[in-house]
């Protein structure tokens, strides 16, 4: 039973003006997996920095972990590590040092499907957002960007396939019937990237050659049975990387890029760096049952999730509170990539009806937020149609202020920028405010206020001299949190049309109201 204290606790409200850089860093991450559903053993080498001049020990999180070993260079020094509830906390003197712990884990009782967990004879992970502690120690936040190393080992008949991200380095037999498999990703990421599949699937496979002339290995992952379903992703893939050249200049980093298809997936799909996962429904079309609809969307969730590899992958979030710098920056990249293999008007139409029927009711509701959040309770909860679907829509509405030429500048001088770091929002719109020599201190506003703006348009023609004079006035309803609003710039194309005819008088012209 629980006692009134617990029973009507307090929760803890993380706030983004709280945010401190990370105490130490972890350039280099190293990994041994001996896998086995009922008890995995997990090995992590970490090499750990002290950042800044603080003296504060290294506190790795953790969640279900018990430590059955750790040392500091090498030597098993029990009084200078401790566990804090599930964090483990280690007294480090210097500036660098080597950090090894060892775990074990169940896959095959974790029911939250996040970490490392069992599905349908696959072991598979999903980390984002703070699922990586389940797996091992390690400071699970965004902005610690890492180097991983990953050896996998299992048993070869019931695991045959062993998959990471980035590129295999080796693989071979290892003792018992076991086999192994190595995988370097030589970019840094952080840990909510990861990712790592085991079981016994069969590949689509074809090739990609990028624009700079390199031949990369592709591979649609699933079972057997289902490879002739998968043939309408792979063209989707294709075409998402041939796009992605073509329209941000952006060519894929590695010799690899592998997608598995999983049954079990919280999430529709999940950008792990090189090693896509995604619910098998937004892989898998059979041409005889699916149906337009069905087809799009396995191309608009191949294509947002390939996206990612710039944006949200090469540059990553600071934290949570920038999802949308991720998020809706790659909804609207997917978003333009399906209008270009279709009709641009009704894709228009299909993601305005979306932003109507889920986004604006969010927006009037009392859990109304800023596309970045100022605080939250629990990141899972902000996974919204706010931080997507509107979060597209002021990027959109920022490409239009600066037109085609520009944002594409902007977007070219953030990867520059930005490569191989955690980002901010304000990081992006200070890229586009230089490459586009714009002042965008107003359009900061969509950043930090909730709710939908109601522009009111009258149009009174004047009955003589040729002239029609069209008024514009806008009002941001009160949110919770935010009763008192600052207009928002609004950019609208306008032209004036004849009431009978219909013929354009004149030419459309861009107002930012």
């Amino acid at each position: 039973m629980l006692d009134a204290a617990s029973a009507f606790s307090t929760p803890l409200v993380i706030r983004r003006e709280a945010y401190r850089v990370p105490d130490w860093l972890v350039p280099e991450i190293a990994l041994d997996f001996q896998l086995d559903p009922a008890a995995t053993r997990v090995r992590a080498r970490l090499t750990v920095r002290r950042n800044g001049g603080h003296r504060r020990p290294l506190r790795l999180d953790g969640d279900a972990l018990a430590p059955l070993a750790v040392t500091v260079d090498g030597a098993d020094l029990r009084d200078a590590w401790r566990l804090d509830g599930e964090t483990l906390v280690v007294d480090l003197a210097g500036d660098d040092h080597l950090v090894e712990t060892e775990v074990q884990i169940a896959p095959e009782t974790n029911s939250q499907l996040m970490g490392l967990y069992a599905s349908g004879g696959l072991l598979c992970t999903q980390c984002e957002a703070e699922g990586f502690r389940r797996i091992t120690f390690f400071p699970d936040r965004p902005d610690v960007l890492s180097r991983f190393t990953v050896r996998m080992e299992a048993d070869a008949a019931r695991f045959p396939v062993l998959l990471s991200n980035g590129d295999r380095m080796d693989a071979g037999e290892a003792e018992g019937g076991r086999h192994y498999a190595l995988w370097r990703d030589p970019f840094p990421k952080p840990c909510y990237l990861f990712a790592m599949v085991a079981g016994d699937l069969a590949a689509n496979r074809d090739t990609f050659t990028t624009m700079s002339g390199r031949t990369i290995d592709l591979g649609i992952w699933v079972r057997a049975a289902d490879l002739p379903k998968t043939a309408h992703a792979m063209e989707a893939l294709k075409a998402s990387m041939a796009w992605d050249e073509r329209v941000y200049g952006r060519e894929y980093d590695l010799a690899l890029f592998n997608i598995v298809a999983v049954d079990d997936f919280n999430f529709g799909a999940m950008e792990n760096k090189g090693l896509n996962i995604f619910n098998s429904r937004y892989i898998l079309a059979d041409p005889e049952t699916a149906t337009d609809a069905d087809f799009d969307a396995i191309a608009g969730v191949v294509a947002h999730e390939y996206f990612h590899n710039w944006s949200g992958n090469r540059v990553t979030c600071r934290d949570w509170f920038q999802l949308s710098l991720k998020e809706g920056f790659t909804v609207f990249r997917d978003q333009q990539f399906s209008a270009d293999q279709g009709s641009p008007a009704v894709k228009r139409i299909e993601d305005v009806r979306a932003l109507r029927a889920a986004q604006f009711p969010e927006d009037a509701g009392p859990l109304a937020h800023p596309i970045r959040p100022e605080s939250y309770i629990e990141i899972a909860n902000f996974y919204t149609a706010t931080i997507y679907n509107k979060g597209a829509e002021v990027i959109r509405m920022l490409r239009l202020i600066l037109g085609e030429e520009k944002f594409r500048a902007g977007t070219d001088l953030y990867f520059e920028r930005h490569d191989g770091e955690a980002a901010t929002c304000e990081d992006f719109i200070a890229a586009m405010e230089d490459a586009g020599g714009a002042d965008l201190t107003r359009f900061r506003r969509w950043y930090t206020q909730a709710g939908t703006p109601r522009v009111r348009a009258s149009l009174i023609a004047e009955p003589t001299g040729g002239r029609a004079r069209l008024s514009l006035s806008q009002s941001v309803p009160p949110t919770p949190g935010q009763p008192d609003k600052q207009p928002m710039p609004i950019p609208l194309r306008i032209a004036l049309l004849g009431g009978r005819t219909g013929t354009p008088l004149g030419e459309e012209r861009l107002v930012v109201l």
